[in-house]
Order: C-alpha cells, then structure tokens, then sequence
C-alpha cells in the first residue's frame, strides 16, 4: 500500500513538473512557421516536414492498429532494462500512456518522405506504430528496430505483419547488448531515433554509439527530452557536442542535425 502511493505520487510529481515546462516551452517558442529561420534547409524542413498537415496513405491503416490497441486487454510481462523493475501492464495502457499522438507519430512518416531517408535505426520499438510510420513511406527503407521486451516486441511484430511492412528487421533483447553489434553491420544511417532507456547515461552512450554511422545529412531525434532533469542534461550535452550543427526543440522531442553547412543555432518551435 505505501509503496503504491509512492509510485502514484511520483506520477503526479512529474505530470506537473512536466506541465510546467511545458508552459515555459509554449512561451518561449517560436511558431514561425518558417519565417525568421534563415537557412533555406530549415526553412524548408520547419514548412514543409514540421508544419505539413497533409495526410498520407499510410496514416488511415495505422491509426486502425491504433484503435484496437487501445482496446486490447492482453497482460504482458514487461522487462525494463532501463528501471530494472519487471512489471505486468497491459497493451491498451501502454498505447493508451506511452504511444505518441497520431500528430506526433505521423512526423515520423514526414521525416523519412521529406529527406528520402534509405537507412533508419530506432531504439525502442514499443508497440510499433512509430517504426510502421517511419518504414512506410519506401519499400526502399531499411528500418531497424530495437526493443528489449519480448512480449512488447511480438505485438509489434503482429502490427507490421497486419500492415504488410515487410521492411522492419526488429531485434529484441537488451539495447545495451544488441546495438553495438547492429552497428557494426549497418550501413551509414539517415535517421536515428533514440526512444529507450530514458536516463542521461543510458541516452548519451547510445548517442555516442550512434553517432559513429552518421553522415552529413542524419537527423536524430532524441524523444521526451524534458521527461525528467536527467533527460533534460542529456539532452542538453547532446546539443552541445562537437559533431552537432544545429537541433530543433518541439519539446516532445529533439531534432539533432549533423550538417556542418548549418550555423550551430539552437531552434525551440511549437508545433
């Protein structure tokens, strides 16, 4: 009982901290929609990939997994790697509470059309619909995902194969176990999305693995960057490496570019 309402006030505690910085980001942030942004490549990149609205084919399909996802009563084990605490939750929670918004998922899809992305590395797969949105817009794409629960891993895989994604090499076991190796197979990658163990050490060593397959045109994307203070040093020192040109903050999530053409600016946008 008491250990349950230290978990329920741990919750609580980060909901508000996280609204609180939520309303810092929405006042600070610019929403140019492009204007005031100098370079012609993120000018483009904020018009027409940040604040796109047109939909794409693939979206109805997916947004479908969705709605039976959060319907699914199914209990799985859950093995985190990154809390260490093995729990039992359900999938309609885990797409209830932890799956993006269809806005957000779908930027992914606008990532990988935008840039023509050919090689993408996701740590985290979860239930799937982040990794679907990024593999379908080619069957060019070589998407590799990377999940270290089991049970989370088969529903995801159940996804793609419902959708008919056959472009999704998904390896599950402990990311600190499996990425090192996928890096040494893998081709330099266009897009690198960190979604895993969401601690400064655990996000910066996958960052700096990460960054050994990154060329001049990769984007990475750091998810729920003010999730914790943790997070919010990680993604902090992230900005600041030497390898990294300029970023975007939508507060959702960080967008690291590596382009040494770009001026190292440091872009926060409401999207």
């Amino acid at each position: 009982m008491i250990f349950d309402r230290i978990i329920n006030y741990t919750i609580q505690m980060k909901k508000f901290r996280l609204a609180y910085k939520y309303c810092l980001h929405f006042l600070i942030a610019q929403n140019t929609r492009g204007f005031g942004v100098h370079s012609p490549f993120m000018y483009n990149f904020t018009r027409f990939v940040l604040y796109e609205r047109h939909s794409f084919y693939a979206f109805e399909a997916i947004e479908k997994i969705r709605l039976i996802l959060i319907k699914d009563k199914r209990v799985l084990n859950i093995n985190d790697y990154g809390t260490g605490c093995d729990r039992k939750r359900s999938v309609a929670d885990i797409a209830k509470k932890t799956l993006k918004s269809p806005k957000q998922a779908q930027l992914f899809y606008r990532f990988a059309n935008y840039l023509k992305v050919r090689n993408i590395l996701e740590l985290g797969t979860s239930l799937g619909l982040t990794t679907s949105y990024l593999a379908s817009s080619s069957i060019d794409i070589k998407c590799i995902s990377l999940e270290g629960c089991p049970e989370i891993a088969q529903v995801a895989q159940n996804n793609f194969d419902k959708l008919g994604i056959k472009n999704i090499t998904l390896i599950t076991g402990n990311i600190d176990d499996t990425l090192a190796h996928v890096l040494i197979e893998s081709e330099p990658l266009d897009l690198i999305f960190i979604d895993a163990n969401h601690r400064k050490e655990a996000v910066l060593r996958y960052f700096e693995q990460c960054i050994s397959k990154v060329h001049k045109d990769t984007i990475l994307i750091v998810d729920d960057i003010y999730w914790s203070s943790d997070m919010e040093q990680a993604w902090h020192s992230i900005k600041m490496h030497s390898l990294v040109s300029s970023t975007i903050d939508i507060f959702h999530m960080g967008i690291v570019f590596f382009n040494s053409d770009l001026h190292k600016i440091h872009y926060k946008m409401r999207i």
